[in-house]
């Protein structure tokens, strides 16, 4: 089994970036994203909603362990590269929390960074397998389906973020980055990306929008403030909803 498990994942056709295979996934995405949140607000009942999104949390949550599962079977699992230090892989376990037990709190810093690099590397994607690879299919549910989540979470449980949220998730966000670099730094990793520009699964570089915010280590500073015009752009609707609400009483 463990041969073959193997062999299944080092085996694929090559990811073609921008290609149809990435198009479709986007649009896709997008349309479920859209789609889903809007059915399940006017033609479910509170119930239902709640399985609903109970099942899109556990399905991105599950999606992470079967991976790790994998490649624990494959005899391919590997502390540099498989831990839950990568904000992907972190908010992919603690969505749950948000869908199931819908926690503010978590549902306040996972909304910034669900809407920034989530959706930056769905752009970037950092894997080598094509469609219709596991490698595909884990790659898109563990981030258009974080966005999704999310998306389900405010449209449907009637969530929504406020600037302090933002200011908590930004705060959360550079905890994290010294959390990552303390790991790194103990098992000489590359989590976070804050070792070196992104990789994927086999060790290839992968153009990102890292590549325009200069070398090692300033990259990390300047995504900072990237990272903060991120947070604002997804903040910016609740703002002019906020704004308009108030003028009109």
């Amino acid at each position: 089994m463990r041969e073959s498990v193997y062999n299944y994942l080092n085996t694929f056709e090559p990811f073609d970036m921008f290609g149809l295979e990435h198009i479709v996934a986007l649009i896709a995405a997008l349309a479920f994203i859209i789609v889903l949140p809007l059915y399940a607000k006017r033609n479910l009942n509170e119930q239902v909603q709640h399985r609903l999104g109970m099942v899109i949390g556990w399905l991105v949550f599950g999606n992470y362990i079967v991976w790790v599962g994998l490649e624990a079977i494959a005899g391919t699992f590997d502390i540099k590269q498989h831990l839950p230090v990568h904000l992907c892989r972190f908010t992919n376990l603690a969505i749950p929390l948000v869908m199931v037990w819908r926690s503010y709190l978590v549902y306040e810093i996972l909304f910034f960074w669900g809407l920034s690099a989530m959706l930056q590397a769905s752009f970037s994607p950092d894997i080598a397998a094509g469609f219709p690879h596991f490698h595909y299919f884990r790659f898109w549910i563990g981030h258009q389906g974080v966005i999704l989540a999310l998306i389900y979470a405010t449209v449907v449980y009637r969530i929504r973020p406020t600037f302090k949220s933002l200011i908590k998730s930004f705060i959360a966000l550079n905890i994290f980055l010294v959390f990552a670099v303390i790991v790194n730094m103990l098992i000489d990793a590359n989590y976070f990306w804050i070792c070196g520009k992104p990789v994927n699964h086999i060790g290839e570089r992968i153009p990102t929008l890292l590549d325009y915010l200069g070398p090692w280590p300033w990259y990390i500073l300047t995504a900072e403030f990237v990272a903060l015009a991120h947070f604002l752009l997804a903040y910016s609707p609740f703002y002019f909803m906020n704004k308009r609400n108030r003028l009109k009483k």
